[in-house]
């Protein structure tokens, strides 16, 4: 009897031995991937050149940076393109941007704010994409242009990064503005815009 008795509770012990095991040895086989970034970064400023000639800079408060080769930029970005003779010709800011390496392309988002420095043209939208292997910009979202003497607005945009050129897809209305229409009542241009985004790989 006590024979018996010892024989189950040693048959008992191993098996869930055994479990336990097993159950660890399943907890050591779990592999969870990290997807958050690899590398962060703080206070960037970047300069691109081509032919050691400068065609844009590159401003941001924080940058996160993925395996995948995908970028962030959580507090906004900040760029000024350059032409050839070196002067600055355009310039685009956002409030958010994300740079999607497969695309090779940026997607700017919030306050986005693009003006061509010699036109004095002027861009807001909520969304913008740029490409910078095409060095175009567009978008599918409301846009306002400001240009001397007239606000333009209308859904969908496709433009050069300098903002040289642009085509509003569908126009809803033209503004005419006059000298004293272009500041508010506190004094203050109610239609200035500043901004860059871009990046070279």
């Amino acid at each position: 009897m006590n024979k018996h008795f010892f024989g189950f509770w040693a048959i008992l012990l191993a098996l869930l031995t055994l479990s336990a095991c097993e159950e660890e040895k399943k907890d050591v086989n779990v592999f969870v991937s990290y997807e958050g970034p690899m590398m962060e970064a703080d206070t960037i400023l970047t300069y691109y050149s081509d032919s050691a000639r400068l065609v844009l800079t590159l401003e941001a408060d924080k940058q996160l940076e993925f395996e995948s080769g995908d970028r962030e930029f959580p507090e906004g970005l900040y760029l000024e393109f350059f032409n050839k003779e070196g002067e600055m010709e355009a310039t685009l800011r956002c409030n958010y941007c994300y740079y999607e390496k497969e695309k090779m392309e940026y997607k700017a988002q919030g306050d986005v704010r693009v003006q061509n420095v010699e036109s004095g043209e002027k861009l807001n939208t909520e969304e913008l994409f740029w490409n910078p292997k095409t060095k175009k910009v567009y978008t599918e979202k409301f846009v306002r242009i400001e240009s001397e003497g007239q606000i333009l607005t209308g859904e969908g945009l496709d433009a050069a990064q300098d903002f040289s050129f642009y085509h509003i897809r569908t126009p809803k209305g033209t503004i005419e503005l006059d000298e004293e229409e272009e500041e508010d009542s506190t004094g203050v241009d109610s239609t200035r815009m500043v901004a860059p985004i871009t990046d070279i790989q």
